[in-house]
């Protein structure tokens, strides 16, 4: 790094930027992108975020040219992805006095990651603030943007927000500033949002009324162009593209059920869809005609298929429901399986295996995890026995999860 990059006073840019055709998320970035790092040289000397763990050696000797480095007293981590946190084993090692900044989500992660299980650790949550001598910087909790552990973090003083991936683009540039940038940069800014930002867009509605407090002059993300130009336009952008405006949409609750456990399943995915404002009817397939039963798939957009498990089969007329599903057109509809079991549960695999033959979007964690990144949903749901409070919290969330996808508008 030949030159200084400043933001504010005593704010330098130290990433590193990448024009490579770069492999990220089973996709390849033909513009490249920047690791965007901070250092802010206050009383109390701070880096936010580092880079990719590919040019760990070269970030700590680019920091070497502004700073001792063993003089570093705080790391911030926002998020603990390898293309932010990648360097931190480099930088801890040399910086050996430096305390650790991150949510408590993101400490083990950390520790396992760059072996960093004797170092000090200082855990901040929402509101929380850290006094760097001389600047003060808040942290904001933000949840699955786009993991779990991730925060934000703001400096009071010079009104810059630090949000890591959020705000950001894949762009190779070496004009570093949105206002010195040679061509638009909207194009590239809404794609990033995206491919990784609108699969979380429940949590950028978080984001945004968390932050809407704040008197934001400068957003200096952790890919691609520091945004100091026409700030406001681009938190709009996620803004107006994370609502949902999608209304009418009808869920479908379905059950076969031999002692009742599976119909309590599908009465708290009912009740769920109902609190994220989706119209939702629950039937009992042994008690509806199977006209009727069929009638109401055909009606809604998505559709949960619950049994009870009995000799490693399902119960009742639920099978002759899944073998009808053949006659109808899913392509636009969203399908999951659910049950209860006491020994492996077979029947809700059944299930799932008869949805997989129709042409409905079937649920899954597998696919869950690779449009999100989300560990904690599960498809098909399956609970042993009765749902206990932990399975009622798994269940919610796999409605909510679901909710999202019927309501997005991109």
């Amino acid at each position: 790094m030949s030159k200084k990059i400043m933001l504010s006073d005593n704010i330098y840019w130290v990433g590193k930027v990448d024009d490579r055709d770069v492999p990220f998320h089973r996709l390849t970035l033909t513009k490249g992108t920047t690791y965007n790092s901070y250092l802010l040289m206050t009383q109390k000397p701070t880096v936010i975020d580092t880079v990719d763990m590919s040019f760990g050696r070269e970030f700590v000797e680019n920091l070497k040219n502004l700073i001792e480095v063993d003089k570093i007293e705080y790391i911030v981590i926002n998020h603990t992805e390898p293309d932010h946190s990648g360097a931190l084993g480099s930088l801890a090692s040399i910086a050996k006095n430096a305390v650790i900044v991150c949510t408590s989500l993101a400490v083990d992660q950390l520790k396992e990651m760059y072996k960093l299980h004797n170092r000090e650790f200082l855990v901040v949550g929402d509101g929380d603030t850290l006094d760097i001598g001389g600047k003060t910087l808040k942290f904001i909790e933000t949840p699955y943007l786009h993991t779990a552990e991730t925060m934000i973090t703001y400096c009071i003083e010079d009104k810059i927000l630090f949000p890591c991936d959020v705000f950001s683009t894949h762009v190779a540039n070496y004009e570093y500033f949105n206002d010195m940038a040679k061509e638009d940069i909207n194009a590239d800014y809404i794609g990033y949002y995206k491919l990784i930002m609108h699969p979380h867009r429940r949590y950028v509605q978080n984001m945004i009324k968390k932050i809407s407090d704040l008197d934001i002059k400068m957003i200096a993300p952790s890919h691609g162009y520091i945004l100091r130009d026409k700030v406001q336009s681009f938190i709009d952008i996620y803004d107006n593209m994370s609502k949902n405006i999608e209304i009418d949409k009808k869920a479908l609750v379905l059950y076969s059920t031999m002692t009742g456990r599976t119909k309590k399943i599908a009465t708290i995915i009912n009740e769920e869809f109902e609190k994220q404002n989706i119209h939702s009817e629950i039937m009992d397939v042994n008690k509806i005609p199977k006209e009727e039963v069929m009638k109401a798939i055909n009606d809604a957009d998505v559709v949960f298929f619950g049994s009870s498990t009995k000799y490693a089969d399902i119960i009742g007329n639920m099978e002759d429901i899944l073998k009808s599903l053949s006659n109808l057109n899913l392509e636009k509809k969203i399908g999951a399986a659910f049950g209860s079991y006491g020994w492996s549960g077979e029947a809700i695999e059944v299930v799932q295996d008869y949805l997989k033959r129709t042409n409905i979007k079937v649920l899954s964690t597998s696919d869950v995890i690779k449009s999100t990144g989300m560990i904690d949903i599960e498809f098909p749901i399956r609970i042993k026995f009765s749902p206990s409070i932990n399975n009622v919290k798994g269940i919610e969330s796999a409605v909510i999860y679901t909710a999202d996808l019927l309501l997005s508008t991109i």
